[in-house]
């Protein structure tokens, strides 16, 4: 499986779990003009916008990236990105707390949000806001496309997950409870046994035990990313 094809299918299969957790604001932000193709046009600016964000975290993710295989520590970072995936994973499973900073961080994005309804701003400069919220989800796209070691191949892996995530978002804020809460429950449910998968993959990768797909070995892999 190709990384475009692993960022894609990350976003379509959490992208219930968008719903769950910015699907409000995305419900919430109204049009400015009436009409249902504005309403479509707006949804769209507004993932739009969204995706924009993704890529530009996929330049400095890349940036990184980059200057971690030059050093040759991909190994290690690949190994490291898989353990905190699956500790990240454990914590939703086991309802243990990582983290207690996550209100601080929303407080600066909370405060742009307000500026930009009260301004009456374009979805699309929303959609970019939203897009840098701090998420868990989108911790775990940068994770995989910091393992691409370029940053061509950031950006790609990074819009080919906000892509994934389009699709439901975007016809659930067309048309606003298109998800039970009984099964977006059920798909959050499943998120973290997904995330567990992929920090094994990366575990795996970094390992180089030359076994083909899941851990190819090092001349592989810098060939891969050349």
């Amino acid at each position: 499986m190709s990384y475009q094809h692993l960022a894609f299918m990350i976003g379509l299969l959490g992208s219930v779990h968008c719903v769950g957790m910015c699907g409000p604001l995305a419900f919430g932000v109204p049009s400015l003009r009436s009409g249902w193709f504005y309403l479509v046009l707006d949804k769209l600016l507004y993932q739009s916008g969204r995706i924009i964000s993704y890529c530009i975290l996929g330049v400095l993710i890349g940036l990184l990236g980059r200057q971690i295989w030059l050093a040759g520590l991909q190994q290690g970072v690949s190994i490291l990105s898989g353990v905190l995936i699956i500790l990240a994973a454990l914590s939703r499973i086991f309802k243990f707390s990582l983290s207690n900073s996550s209100s601080l961080l929303l407080k600066p994005f909370n405060a742009m949000f307000s500026y930009a309804l009260q301004h009456r701003a374009n979805h699309l400069i929303i959609g970019l806001i939203n897009g840098f919220l701090p998420c868990g989800f989108v911790y775990l796209a940068m994770a995989g496309a910091l393992n691409t070691g370029a940053v061509p191949s950031a950006i790609s892996y990074m819009f080919w997950f906000g892509l994934g995530t389009t699709p439901l978002m975007f016809i659930a804020a067309v048309s606003v409870g298109f998800t039970s809460a009984l099964f977006r429950k059920r798909i959050n449910q499943l998120i973290p046994f997904l995330m567990l998968f992929l920090g094994c993959w990366f575990m795996l990768r970094g390992l180089e035990l030359n076994i083909p797909y899941l851990s190819p070995p090092k001349a592989a892999t810098i060939t891969e990313c050349m």
